[in-house]
């Protein structure tokens, strides 16, 4: 089980704004403001933003990127449309996705400073007895 992540981020002030406004959907809240890092989270921090204001922006292909749990498809709607008000861009809609093992809804966005997010609900998959032979 992973604990926590920690994302650098250019302007930590910025960045923090951002985060709050995207995290809410998703019942995070801020837990933690120190210097030069801020904890977000449900309990305790489980989101942590760092400040790197010497980073270049993450280049979109770096191949990385952090999935968050949502309770719902409206809270994956709200934290797709929280980011792109808040200054982030669109990297997938909202939408049902088929993944390795199962059916999913999910979105994804880029921060402002290019680390790319996902927030994801997991939609009820049907019983043995509910498929069709052969499925």
């Amino acid at each position: 089980m992973i604990d926590h992540v920690s994302i650098p981020v250019r302007d930590l002030t910025a960045s923090t704004a951002f985060f709050r406004r995207v995290l809410a959907p998703l019942g995070y809240a801020l837990l933690v403001e120190r210097p030069h890092t801020v904890g977000f989270g449900k309990r305790y921090p489980e989101v942590w933003l760092n400040a790197r204001p010497e980073m270049p922006a993450v280049p979109h292909n770096s191949g990385h990127h952090v999935c968050l749990r949502a309770a719902s498809r409206g809270a994956v709607e709200a934290f797709h449309a929280e980011a792109l008000a808040g200054g982030g861009t669109d990297a997938g809609a909202p939408g049902e996705r088929q993944a390795a093992m199962t059916t999913y809804f999910g979105a994804f966005v880029y921060d402002p400073d290019g680390n790319k997010l996902e927030a994801v609900t997991f939609l009820p998959q049907p019983q043995e007895a509910d498929r069709p032979a052969g499925a």
